[in-house]
């Protein structure tokens, strides 16, 4: 066997560059949580509605005996189950998808893009990347996750503008929202609720956080750059690009007024979202408003607008289907309530270590019970209560644990198969779960040993 054969033999045996399909791997999961159900016993903790909020009651969890059996057919009727239970995120990437494509076929946003890079320069492509990196992390930490999942084909838009593909677009979006919402010093899902239940000053401590957000785009900035730019990725045949050469590119009255809808319709969003509370559903009907409001517009009467969205949301059914298929094994844990026993055993991990030990085995707890319990609010309730007295006993901050459980839940929601948001985001940049595991995986191991230092670093100072 010559060298290079034996390179090929070696690179197929790295095991996250030799990965099942998506359906698949999701599935096998599924399966592996079927299992757990005979190995893990059911439990719970009691719980008590506080201020309208359900919270757990620290060293209530008791072991339940009467909990009908999950069963083998029982796999299978939690597939279209959970695909009913995630169908919020079903619906909003069919709209997204549609909204997308009808705004592609008008030209505007990829005139937009063409004339802005050609300004900018296509040899600053890295510095482009970089930039836009950081903006999405800006969307992240200020907007939140699920309510940016709009912007990701503009991304994609981007990298093909410069010359990258659509996985390094999806990198950019997908990895910067999801940094920046992961570790955001203001983020009032994972922070602002667990520091409500910790008894301290809402988004104190921002100090850390802040720092940890802005090192870790950079390294995400860095990464794009180096490495998945330079990654082998098959575009997918529905992948959009540009069609000429940036040169050629202008921006005519019509696409400005379409441009104008769409900011405009972000803007509502924006208000929406922090004015009105809004979520998966508001911003799925608004973005069905504008994609009715572009295609009038641009001259599209109602039988071609409903033809242009159809069109746009069979180019991401495999994406959205595979987020109703991770929802399942939500369904088989609740059905074995195993949920709380995990929690109770994972929490109990860190109680012999010392401090700054402590605090990082907490983030890698969190991880793992992000697998089960994918919102960062929900989590919060859960493993608050119990975490936050642990601290006290062994003398951890109950600021440095409130940072280790957002590193934990807010890291692991790029890669866990149950974290909806992301799942939808990669539908709409035509990536699979897949090839974002095989691009996303590396940088994870790196940030996560930022953000260990960063957490070893505050017990040192006291934070």
């Amino acid at each position: 066997m010559d060298m290079t054969n034996k390179m090929e033999t070696t690179e197929k045996k790295v095991w996250y560059k030799n990965m099942p399909d998506p359906m698949v791997l999701i599935f096998m999961i599924l399966v592996a949580t079927y299992l757990l159900t005979f190995i893990v016993p059911a439990g719970e903790f009691e719980r008590v509605v506080v201020d309208g909020k359900t919270t757990v009651v620290a060293d209530s969890f008791a072991y339940l005996s009467d909990v009908p059996s999950v069963h083998f057919f029982d796999i299978f009727v939690a597939i279209p189950k959970g695909l009913i239970s995630a169908a919020p995120y079903l619906f909003i990437v069919f709209i997204a998808g549609g909204l997308f494509h009808i705004l592609q076929r008008t030209g505007a946003l990829e005139n937009a893009i063409g004339v802005a890079v050609n300004k900018a320069g296509v040899q600053n492509r890295n510095l482009i990347i970089t930039v836009g990196t950081f903006i999405y992390g800006f969307f992240g930490v200020a907007v939140g996750f699920e309510n940016n999942i709009a912007l990701v084909p503009v991304a994609v838009l981007i990298s093909a503008a410069v010359g990258y593909s659509s996985l390094v677009g999806t990198v950019m979006a997908v990895g910067g929202i999801g940094v920046g919402f992961a570790l955001s010093p203001i983020n009032p899902y994972t922070v602002g609720v667990a520091q409500g239940i910790a008894e301290l000053p809402t988004f104190s401590g921002a100090w850390l956080r802040a720092a940890m957000v802005v090192s870790s785009l950079a390294l995400l900035s860095y990464y794009i750059c180096t490495r998945v730019a330079k990654m082998d990725f098959k575009e997918p045949d529905s992948a959009e690009g540009l069609s000429k050469d940036l040169s050629e590119y202008t921006l005519g009255k019509k696409d400005k007024l379409t441009l104008g809808v769409f900011l405009a319709g972000l803007g509502i969003m924006l208000y929406g979202v922090f004015s009105n509370g809004w979520y998966i559903n508001e911003i799925a009907g608004l973005f069905l408003l504008m994609a009715i409001v572009i295609g009038a517009v641009n001259g599209l009467n109602a039988n071609n607008i409903v033809k242009q969205m159809m069109e746009g949301a069979s180019g991401v059914t495999a994406g959205a289907l595979v987020i109703g298929v991770a929802a399942s094994i939500q369904i088989i844990l609740d059905q074995a309530q195993i949920i709380d026993t995990i929690v109770s055993a994972l929490s109990s991990l860190i109680q012999d270590m010392p401090i700054a030990v402590s605090a990082i085995v907490a983030s890698v707890v969190q991880g793992v019970i992000n697998l089960f319990v994918p919102s960062g609010s929900g989590q919060a309730m859960v493993t608050m209560p119990i975490l936050i007295p642990v601290a006290d006993l062994v003398g951890m901050s109950r600021q440095l644990m409130i940072t280790a459980f957002q590193v934990g839940d807010g890291l692991t929601n790029l890669i866990v198969p149950t974290s909806g948001g992301t799942l939808a985001m990669l539908a709409l940049g035509r990536v699979s779960y897949e090839q974002w595991l095989k691009a996303i995986l590396p940088f994870m191991l790196f940030v996560y040993a930022l953000c260990w230092v960063a957490l070893f670093i505050g017990q040192m100072v006291g934070y």
